[in-house]
């Protein structure tokens, strides 16, 4: 008698890469019990599928940002035998820190972009669904640059941005001191929160905690 194949649900915004998951998961001998195009839906399913693992993207409907990951810390938290893999097109290395941080096995951060082989995929799977963890390369370098300094990570152009909020600055002042666009002002600054790991509790109060991070440093 042969073993079970591993249960799966999927969460991808994209129905073409959500189709295209479920049959190399089938092809790698796994059996996808339930594909979402949001993390809510996934997570109000769990109870009565009963996966063994939830493979999610990390930015989502409906802000695009981290639902994946927020889902993966209430999955883990309510449902804890049920393993995480996160696959992602972006080294979000605050939120990898996060996951992690909660301090269990069954987790894994892969980039799409760089899974080479469905021999790869399948043993990622089948590593997170019996404890361990797995991470991109990418993913561990992000983290190892925020363990040494959070900021890091930051672009020159952030840096100057981030300098200037710190003299209290406005964005459209910081704008016209740089010579650029506010909006492209606003992009710098939304890229500063996400890489410090800072989430959206208002955005005076992240500009004071990005503030801090930078004096700190």
């Amino acid at each position: 008698m042969t073993d079970a194949p591993l249960r799966l649900v999927v969460a991808d915004d994209s129905v073409l890469l959500r189709e295209g998951l479920i049959r190399l998961f089938d092809e790698a001998g796994f059996r996808t019990v339930g594909a979402f195009g949001d993390a809510e839906s996934l997570l109000a399913a769990i109870p009565q599928l009963q996966p063994d693992v939830a493979v999610l993207d990390v930015r989502m409907p409906p802000t695009f940002r981290a639902e994946g990951v927020r889902a993966a810390l209430d999955l883990r938290a309510a449902h804890p035998g049920v393993a995480v893999l996160l696959l992602s097109q972006y080294v979000e290395g605050a939120y990898a820190q996060e996951l992690l941080a909660s301090g269990s096995g069954g987790t894994g951060y892969l980039l799409k972009d760089r899974i080479a082989s469905l021999d790869e995929l399948r043993d990622a799977v089948s590593r997170v669904a019996t404890g361990g963890t797995v991470l991109d390369p990418e993913v561990v370098r992000e983290l190892l640059v925020r363990r040494t300094d959070p900021l890091a990570s930051l672009t020159p152009r952030e840096r100057d941005v981030l300098t200037l909020m710190a003299e209290g600055r406005t964005n459209a002042a910081i704008a016209s001191r740089l010579v650029i666009g506010v909006g492209a002002v606003d992009k710098n600054v939304t890229s500063i929160f996400q890489k410090l790991g800072l989430e959206d509790s208002g955005d005076d109060h992240r500009r004071v905690l990005a503030v801090l991070a930078f004096l700190q440093r």
